[in-house]
């Protein structure tokens, strides 16, 4: 009667196993087909937008290109480089991105490391007032105020300096910090004679290494979409980054003969206009391309601190 009674256990154990397992698979099947399905919907436009950059203004005009490049030029990519503006503006982006990410990292993690302390006096009040910032803010009338008060309209800073710190960001640093470095750390290099300084350059900021890379490409891409800013602060072509002469070629339309020095091209401007939108929207998502595979291994890892503990 015993063995019979284990026997059945086991049966219905073994068929519980089965059914779990099939339940996994048909789960799995379900999401890998979504998955393809989302592959699929976002990577055809983008294979047609790199396909038309390289195709002939006819083959665009004439829409004969669908995921393949049509009678194969460059045409696009020699006007987009041989604009003034573009060129400017793309060199803008670039500074904007690697000057003012250098400062948000700096400042988020000079912030970020005496909040993790429980020792830090008024640390809870100050993070309180950080927290708030979050939630209220001054509006866009008095922020633009504030810019012209201090004479940074029309300048380079006017993008990088209200934009030096996220508190996002800090906060998912300090809980980084928090759980990572422990306290018997500290504790261990002061009886060494550590300072604080030295603690935070010799220790925080190696051991911080995948929480710096995840907010360094969080800032980065930040920098290099930003547009509302500039639209608002800046009134000199000279200072506009990539976004701004983006809109006014994809939006606006704005393509004027001077973007064309090759008389073959001029002729052909209509269908030169339609080129120079993908060889442009190419040559911007460079950037993000080239830094993304570098930091995407700390990614997940940076988003999952700040989702649980942030």
């Amino acid at each position: 009667m015993v063995r019979s009674e284990k026997k059945i256990f086991k049966n219905a154990k073994h068929k519980k196993k089965m059914n779990d397992a099939f339940e996994d698979r048909v789960f799995y099947t379900v999401i890998n087909l979504m998955l393809v399905f989302a592959v699929i919907i976002i990577g055809i436009p983008l294979i047609y937008v790199v396909a038309a950059s390289f195709s002939s203004p006819n083959a665009v005009i004439s829409g004969k290109v669908l995921l393949w490049p049509v009678e194969f030029n460059l045409e696009g990519y020699k006007a987009v480089f041989q604009h003034k503006l573009i060129v400017r503006s793309y060199l803008n982006s670039l500074f904007y991105m690697v000057v003012g990410t250098f400062i948000n990292v700096v400042l988020t993690l000079c912030a970020a490391y005496p909040l993790s302390r429980k020792d830090l006096p008024g640390g809870k009040g100050i993070m309180l007032l950080f927290t708030f910032t979050m939630i209220f803010t001054g509006g866009l009338i008095p922020t633009y105020l504030l810019v012209s008060n201090l004479h940074m309209l029309d300048t380079v800073w006017a993008i990088i300096i209200p934009n030096a710190i996220s508190v996002y960001n800090m906060i998912v640093v300090c809980t980084f910090i928090k759980s990572n470095i422990p306290r018997e750390l500290m504790e261990a290099a002061q009886v060494d004679g550590c300072g604080d300084f030295k603690f935070f350059t010799k220790f925080v900021i190696p051991l911080s290494k995948p929480v710096i890379a995840v907010i360094t490409l969080y800032y980065a891409i930040s920098y290099w979409n930003m547009y509302f800013h500039a639209l608002i602060y800046l009134r000199n072509e000279n200072l506009y980054p990539l976004q701004i002469v983006l809109k006014d070629i994809l939006v606006s339309n704005k393509i004027s003969a001077n973007m064309v020095y090759d008389s073959e091209l001029a002729a052909a401007k209509e269908g030169l206009s339609e080129l120079l939108k993908y060889s442009l929207i190419i040559v911007s998502v460079v950037p993000v391309l080239i830094i993304y595979p570098f930091v995407q291994k700390y990614f997940v890892q940076g988003v999952m601190i700040g989702s649980i503990k942030g």
